[in-house]
């Protein structure tokens, strides 16, 4: 038994190695997302549309799938506690990218919002990774 005990103990700050995370992947949903709001206001086809709204929920599913991750996964209590305002942010681009967001309106200001939100979670993201 003493042939398999551990001969040194590690930690890691997160679940699994580092650059599984990053933002960047809620970036593209969401991009996408304000790109198709733009395809869909020039295409009168009917059945376009119908398949274009369908692909901008999926991907605004997946922008919040991604927040959501780096949110419960990624970062950390003292993350939170040098960044008081990682909460909201992240419950505000959620929102954004939700039903009252892009996800349920062709507005391209909220995508525009959304990816705001993002950008600022970024930063604070790469900040947290120079530590």
């Amino acid at each position: 038994m003493r042939l398999f005990a551990p001969t040194i103990e590690v930690s890691a700050h997160c679940d699994l190695p580092c650059g599984v995370y990053d933002p960047a992947q809620a970036r593209i949903e969401a991009e996408s997302v304000k790109a198709i709001i733009g395809k869909v206001a020039d295409n009168d086809d009917p059945d376009f549309r119908t398949r274009a709204l369908i692909i901008k929920e999926q991907r605004a599913e997946l922008v919040k799938h991604h927040l959501w991750v780096l949110w419960t996964d990624y970062f950390k209590p003292p993350h939170f506690e040098s960044y008081p305002q990682l909460h909201t942010l992240f419950n505000e681009a959620t929102k954004l990218a939700g039903a009252a967001g892009a996800k349920g309106s062709l507005d391209a200001g909220k995508a525009d919002e959304l990816l705001a939100k993002i950008d600022e979670i970024a930063e604070i993201f790469w900040e947290t990774k120079k530590a």
